[in-house]
């Protein structure tokens, strides 16, 4: 059979409050009519609890569980949310307080990390295990709560342990105030989007082997569309994705990468998309025919439905981005079917731009500007120059053939200026609140070991000058200061786009480019530029990001590959108190998960 959508459905609502259900024709004067009670996209329930008056408090119940799926013909089990796949969708309205109760039912650690939620004064529940938290074991709970403040729009969770995210995600929508408008024309419907990957392969088999062998991971053996793969893959001709749409109407796609090492063109044959928010933050409205998205990235787009009545693709391939990289080269599929097209209609193929075309991807970057002119600071009270890239590190096993399989019988690596991040086994957060030493230094470098030609003449001589240096280095930054952090991509190894996400912060991206860094001529926009939570720093190129460091606590920051991450490309920025309550990390929560 084929998945079929027509808006938001299967609404449970789990409170003695009058609530009635939102209509996806009119948002803007529905939004807090749909606010106490969770929906998913795919058919299936979850438990939510609230009230319809002011700043809300929405709670919901997580159940860490496996469940046995078949696709690609075969059966196996993996990890969920509620026996969900994709998990449960979050639903919320800007400055409402969500609880979300997890229970791990698993012989797995966990977390749960709520990407792009900057998380206010409440580090604690931010998710990344040993960073701010320890994981939740089994049979054990932990009770997230946390503030989404001054925020709204597409972000999602997922799992923030190992490669667990593969499958535990979900999306997690928060909606504006009541009666605050979108700043586009109310769409005649909303759908959620979510990219994904597949492996035939349990993934936490694949993540221990591949960090055994020293080598790549095995490609993903098929891409997925909200859970479904679509006609292109063995025994798939039934598991197909399809939204159903009215001529003439307009629809509003939130999407999200929740894909775990590959980053993804996505297209809809025939029809354009208009970018209207990137990162969960409104942006002036442009028009293109393919956006990419890396992991972790997340965008919102308008599609006119225009064309005439037929069944047109919706695709997901990959953005190859890396030289020696391998990638799944079958496509996604699902269905974007207009209302009046013959059911055993054929559908419309959509173009895709040369799956390694940078020039693509950085039209669209171009295109990404704030909704209004926001100013951002010209006085820097800390800089920082960062280089991101692969290493090889030398071979020191007994068993080279097994566990030495990069290039020249090297181990594969990743790092930050020359270090990789080596997690602790304890949380970083617990240790720098409890002064408790000896898990991580406040050491991380200002800027690399030495400056080259990072991207043209970048050491590779394996394993002679591609070596890194292992820690768990922090950066300590005062609260209120002005950072300026440039990531420069290096050549060695292999350049390919990097993803970077940054916990507890968004930032201004006021310029990227190809080549090296540059200050003499680089072109920085200081008047509207995008307000991101990730950024991929492109192919051979690099980024600027500014922001104040005005959220107290212990913030990841890290490659949204996951092979990048558990090779250890991140770091960790702790930002100290400032005055009074409203500038202080607060106390740890009592169930605060131990290690």
């Amino acid at each position: 059979m084929t998945f079929h959508s027509k808006g938001f459905h299967s609404i449970v609502p789990q409170t003695s409050t009058s609530i009635h259900l939102l209509k996806m024709a009119n948002l803007v004067t529905s939004f807090m009519l749909l606010l106490s009670m969770v929906s998913s996209i795919y058919d299936v329930k979850v438990m939510a609890y609230g009230s319809t008056s002011g700043e809300s408090t929405r709670f919901y119940d997580f159940k860490v569980q496996t469940k046995t799926i078949t696709k690609l013909c075969s059966s196996k089990d993996i990890v969920t949310i509620n026996g969900m796949f994709p998990g449960p969708v979050v639903y919320a309205q800007e400055d409402d307080r969500i609880i979300v109760k997890v229970t791990n039912k698993t012989p797995f650690n966990v977390t749960i990390h709520w990407h792009g939620v900057r998380q206010k004064l409440s580090c604690w529940y931010d998710g990344p295990s040993f960073i701010t938290q320890c994981p939740i074991q089994a049979g054990q709970s932990f009770t997230y709560n946390f503030t989404v403040v001054k925020q709204k729009g597409t972000f999602f969770w997922h799992a923030h342990v190992s490669w667990l995210r593969g499958t535990v995600y979900g999306a997690m929508i928060v909606f504006p105030k009541i009666m605050v408008p979108y700043p586009f024309k109310v769409p005649y419907q909303e759908q959620i989007i979510i990219l994904g990957e597949y492996w035939l392969q349990d993934l936490q088999h694949i993540e221990k082997a591949t960090i055994a062998s020293g080598g790549a991971p095995p490609t993903a053996d098929a891409y997925t569309i909200n859970g479904h793969l679509g006609p292109n893959y063995n025994c798939s001709t039934s598991d197909i994705y399809q939204l159903d749409v009215i001529p003439g109407k307009t629809y509003l796609l939130r999407l999200i990468n929740a894909g775990l090492n590959t980053e993804n063109f996505f297209a809809i044959a025939n029809h354009t998309l208009t970018i209207v928010e990137a990162d969960a933050e409104y942006t002036k409205p442009f028009t293109t025919d393919t956006v990419m998205l890396g992991p972790g990235q997340t965008l919102n787009v308008l599609i006119l439905a225009d064309q005439p009545v037929g069944k047109y693709s919706m695709v997901v391939a990959p953005y190859k981005s890396g030289r020696f990289i391998q990638y799944q080269n079958i496509s996604a599929i699902a269905y974007f079917n207009y209302i009046g097209a013959a059911p055993d209609s054929q559908y419309l193929p959509a173009k895709l731009p040369e799956l390694d075309d940078k020039l693509a991807v950085k039209t669209v970057m171009d295109g990404l500007r704030s909704l209004n002119q926001v100013n951002v600071f010209k006085e820097i009270d800390m800089s920082l120059f960062i280089t991101i890239g692969l290493n090889v590190q030398k071979c020191h096993s007994k068993t080279p053939k097994q566990n030495c399989q990069a290039m020249k019988n090297g181990v594969l690596s990743a790092s930050m200026n020359n270090i990789s991040f080596v997690h602790p086994n304890i949380s970083i957060l617990e240790a720098y609140y409890k002064k408790i030493k000896g898990s991580y230094t406040e050491d991380f470098p200002d800027v690399p070991p030495k400056f080259y030609d990072f991207v043209y003449g970048a050491p590779n001589n394996i394993t002679y000058d591609t070596q890194s240096l292992n820690g768990t280095r922090t950066k300590v930054l005062e609260y209120g200061s002005r950072v300026q952090i440039i990531m420069q991509n290096t050549g060695t190894v292999n350049i390919e786009n990097h993803p970077i996400h940054f916990h507890g912060y968004s930032f201004y991206v006021v310029g990227y480019g190809t080549g090296n860094y540059n200050p003499l001529t680089a072109e920085f926009n200081l008047v509207d530029p995008p307000y991101m939570n990730t950024i991929g720093v492109p192919v051979g190129g690099w980024a600027v990001i500014r922001f104040v460091a005005d959220n107290p606590g212990v913030w990841f920051m890290h490659c949204h590959i996951e092979i990048h991450q558990s090779w250890g490309l991140g770091m960790v920025f702790i930002v100290k108190n400032g005055k009074g309550k409203l500038e202080s990390l607060p106390h740890p929560p009592s169930d605060l998960p131990r290690c």
